[in-house]
């Protein structure tokens, strides 16, 4: 895991300044503390910092091939390099290091761009074609890795984290009003859009391709996911998918550091240090616990869990005072605001975990593959909602729209009234209704945000074969799960010097199960039905019983729901508070007095509200860039 930053001037040829290169580099030294490297030709310049994993020695970058006829410079993991290594040696490469770095310098010069499509990991890069000065920037397939830009007067400009674009400017871009719409909406800014105008970010499976004067982006990772057929048995998919989770956890543990674990006290991490322990160590677990008061507290479970599959456990305190203490370092991290609580025991979880190891797996994935959330159930079940009589479906709806906006209408019935996928998937995450947000801007909202996610429409040709269920799952695993979750724990993870791998997220295990027939993920009021199925081979029965809680982050939201009189709702009372120059006070202070009378449960909404304004105090106040790209 490391961090990449560069800058192409592509129309004028005119060349980089090096202390340009150097600036963004070490803007994200947090990444790669062990190692850094430039290449400066002309027109280009890249920049690398590293955290060594693989190949100690030898991994340094950018890294070129024998000839210097490709450079590269790559933030990441690919699990199969070993494979594609063997095979560029059948056709007379020759390699100088261990490291997965040179297989994708040779993967290039062998395929092109077309090498994308043959990595199996995460990935941010940069790859130089000298011969064709041709610069080839590209995402991983699943999102896990992260990749920021800004074209301008014929430059391009990128990096792997925000920071390093403001390292090459010299005032801090404004914030996109669009971008905050689609925030305040979701939680999240989804790609290609960032909270800051002018920087984007590559969308999963996305690269930016730079020659010839002109700079253009295209998908390279177009999947169309063709159903099994049904003769596909219940036992059949079962040990097929035992196999793929095998050979994932397999690849994800190769390392030349010490690994551990994220552990919860549920069944998808289980699942996951069980299978890690067949390779016969005793793996750091690490858990965040809130304390005995908390019901949402699972160092007790994570404990039992650690005892029973042969791990050590090591529990993470964390209080309320010292989540409102550290909020504003967990912000900055970010770089762009986030609202999900999970943020916090991420953040602190991480912390400790790298005090011994410098990799942990996370069992993120199986809810979004597996229909494990409320959501899914919902839009599963839209055809019998749409058999009942019109009449009936009309007094429901009413009845459920004049119900407050919370989790349970959110993905409720009403939502299944909706014909068009997009608006659908819309309505299932946002966090309020269209009309509360846009009141929220002093001058209205911008029009028509979500036609600014060119990716969404993007993805929704690659579902022609899907029913609605495997549509809404596709975008959901290429939109929030990348520009959520996994960014968040890219972001804070790497804050630390820590990389966090998914062997859920590996690309043998998405492909298979978006192929399969919604009665392996659904039965009855339950999903995940199939990956239970492989859960049931590892685990005992008391944890398979057990309630599906998360990673303890609730006690977050029960932390800023009874503290009305926090730091958190100071922010949303304070008339001076930089948001106001964009949002008017009055309705946010309406949503705060809403919510504290118990007329309606906004306090997701406020927590966006919040972790706005942290945020732009963070950036906006530093005394200049250089101070708020450092900080």
């Amino acid at each position: 895991m490391c961090g990449i930053a560069g800058q192409f001037n592509f129309e004028r040829l005119e060349p980089v300044e090096p202390d340009i290169i150097r600036r963004m580099a070490r803007s994200i030294a947090h990444r790669g503390p062990d190692d850094e490297g430039y290449f400066l030709r002309g027109p280009l310049g890249l920049g690398f910092r590293r955290l060594s994993i693989i190949d100690l020695a030898g991994g340094h970058q950018p890294m070129s091939d024998r000839e210097q006829t490709v450079c590269v410079i790559f933030n990441g993991e690919i699990y199969n390099f070993k494979e594609l290594r063997a095979e560029l040696e059948q056709h007379g490469h020759a390699f100088r290091t261990r490291c997965d770095t040179e297989v994708i310098v040779h993967g290039y010069k062998q395929w092109g761009p077309a090498v994308f499509g043959r990595l199996n990991g995460m990935f941010g890069l940069a790859s130089w074609d000298v011969e064709r000065r041709r610069l080839v920037v590209a995402r991983d397939a699943m999102g896990i890795k992260l990749v920021y830009y800004k074209i301008a007067a014929g430059r391009l400009t990128f990096g792997s984290e925000i920071r390093a674009l403001l390292a090459a400017e010299p005032t801090l871009p404004d914030v996109d009003p669009t971008a905050l719409n689609l925030f305040l909406k979701f939680r999240y800014t989804p790609s290609p859009l960032t909270i800051f105008r002018g920087i984007r970010k590559l969308a999963p499976g996305t690269m930016l391709v730079v020659e010839h004067g002109k700079c253009t982006e295209a998908r390279w990772y177009d999947y169309t996911p063709v159903p099994f057929p049904k003769s596909k048995s219940e036992e059949e998919a079962t040990n097929e998918l035992l196999d793929l989770y095998k050979g994932a956890v397999k690849r994800h543990l190769l390392s030349d550091v010490p690994v551990g674990i994220l552990l919860s006290g549920g069944l998808d991490s289980g699942l996951l240090l069980a299978l890690m322990q067949e390779h016969g160590r005793q793996w750091p677990a690490y858990t965040v616990g809130y304390g005995k008061t908390f019901e949402d507290d699972e160092l007790a479970d994570a404990a039992e869990s650690a005892a029973l599959l042969g791990a050590r456990h090591v529990p993470v305190q964390l209080d309320r005072s010292e989540f409102e203490r550290s909020l504003p370092s967990i912000v900055s991290s970010l770089e762009e605001p986030i609202a999900s609580s999970s943020i916090v025991p991420m953040y602190f979880v991480c912390r400790r975990a790298r005090e011994d190891v410098k990799v942990v797996l996370v069992g993120q994935g199986p809810d979004e593959l597996f229909c494990g959330y409320k959501r899914h159930l919902g839009i599963h079940y839209g055809d019998a909602w749409r058999m009942l009589p019109h009449p009936v479906r009309q007094a429901i709806g009413s009845a459920v729209k004049r119900l407050p906006r919370n989790e349970t209408a959110k993905r409720g019935i009403y939502a299944l009234g909706i014909q068009d996928p997009l608006a659908r998937f819309e309505h299932v995450f946002s966090l309020a209704p269209a009309e509360r947000i846009a009141g929220l801007f002093r001058s209205g909202p911008p029009a028509n945000a979500l036609g600014h996610v060119e990716s969404w429409t993007a993805l929704l040709r690659e579902t022609e074969y899907l029913d609605e269920l495997g549509c809404f799952q596709h975008l959901e695993i290429r939109s929030s799960l990348p520009d959520e979750l996994l960014m968040f724990a890219d972001k804070l993870s790497m804050a630390h010097g820590l990389e966090v791998r998914v062997p859920y997220l590996d690309r043998t295990v998405v492909e298979f199960a978006e192929r399969l027939n919604v009665s392996m993920k659904i039965r009855g009021r339950r999903g995940k039905w199939l990956h239970r199925e492989v859960c049931k081979r590892f685990l005992p029965a008391a944890l398979l019983k057990r309630q599906k809680r998360g990673f303890a982050v609730n006690v977050v939201d029960q932390w800023f729901q009874s503290s009305t009189n926090s730091t958190l709702s100071e922010l949303l009372l304070d008339r001076t508070s930089i948001m106001f120059e964009l949002l008017d006070p009055e309705p946010v202070r309406l949503l705060l007095e809403d919510h504290r009378a118990g007329k309606d449960d906004n306090h997701k909404l406020l927590f966006s509200l919040s972790m706005f304004e942290q945020w732009l105090r963070g950036i906006y106040s530093a005394p200049d860039v250089s101070a708020a790209v450092n900080q």
